[in-house]
């Protein structure tokens, strides 16, 4: 049986906030189907987010666009489609959900990644993918992020094709890593009140949904898939706005902190019954979806808990 208040709540965000297909369909492959091997059948995934407003039209046309856009790969079998992510679709994914899944505030040690661009403007894609990683202008010709994983910063490049055509250094704080200086330097590059007043949002938009789940003993499956779709999907709407910044450059009372720990608590009351729907509504050109990869329950410093393996 469904929750009355949980129904109720559904029902307001979505007649409040209606839905972009396209960016819904990234954040439930992106969070629930890539785990599950990756690949489903079309009509399963209609099946699946008619209870978000999206209509078999909506999701064909938005399935297209995504493939065109080099994010999901259709195969063919009979007459039925099965959609996957594309391996850039699933690069895409993991840049981005891996700052929602980890966190990357708790230590640092002073490292900064420095990208110079002597005598050349970025292309837009590839600034705009480097904003998106947290990277701000410290100067002309200079962009920089308290960070140290080369790795991804390289990746950008290499897909951008401009490994050859920028300067990157790796650069230590000296010092204090919480000195005055550095706190302007973050006031003034990075724009963290917008951040948290978004943060400070989505606290307000969850909260009596977290209270509602933790009183509630008999959650029903598309419920939980429907909470977790929209708590997933704003989640990462915040985190692509968030530069991720190491805690000791952030304010004392960092929102960002509380809404992570709260979709966390969600994302756990939510996931086992979200599964068994994700099962019963999805399938494969093999038959039914395989258990999730051992990753998944990585997530959140481990989605699996006592509580959770009881309702389970």
């Amino acid at each position: 049986m469904k929750n009355r208040v949980l129904s109720q709540w559904i029902a307001k965000q979505l007649a409040d906030r209606p839905l972009r297909a396209n960016s819904l369909i990234i954040t439930i492959y992106g969070d629930m189907i890539a785990p599950l091997g990756g690949t489903v059948w079309l009509g399963g995934f209609i099946r699946l987010v008619e209870p978000l407003g999206l209509n078999a039209r909506a999701v064909r046309t938005s399935v297209f666009r995504l493939s065109r856009e080099k994010w999901l790969v259709s195969e063919q079998i009979g007459r039925r489609s099965y959609y996957s992510l594309t391996a850039t679709g699933r690069r895409r994914f993991e840049l981005a959900f891996r700052r929602i899944y980890e966190d990357a505030s708790i230590s640092w040690a002073g490292d900064w990644q420095v990208v110079l661009t002597p005598g050349v403007s970025l292309t837009p894609a590839l600034r705009k993918e480097l904003l998106w990683a947290g990277y701000a202008a410290i100067a002309p010709g200079a962009l920089a992020h308290p960070s140290a994983q080369t790795d991804a910063l390289l990746d950008i490049l290499q897909n951008a094709g401009a490994h050859d055509k920028v300067v990157v250094l790796q650069a230590r704080t000296f010092g204090a890593l919480s000195s005055r200086p550095i706190k302007e330097l973050v006031d003034q590059c990075w724009n963290l009140g917008k951040v948290a007043g978004e943060y400070q949002s989505f606290i307000d938009r969850f909260r009596s949904v977290a209270r509602a789940l933790r009183s509630t003993s008999n959650l029903d499956p598309e419920q939980c898939f429907i909470i977790r779709t929209l708590l997933m999907h704003e989640f990462r709407r915040v985190q692509l706005r968030d530069p991720s910044l190491p805690r000791q450059l952030l304010p004392d009372d960092w929102p960002g902190d509380k809404a992570r720990a709260m979709c966390r608590d969600i994302y756990r009351l939510c996931w086992v019954k979200t599964e068994e729907h994700l099962m019963q509504m999805l399938e494969t050109s093999d038959g039914p979806l395989p258990p999730a990869e051992k990753s998944f329950h990585a997530r959140f410093g481990g989605v699996i808990d006592e509580e959770a393996e009881q309702r389970s």
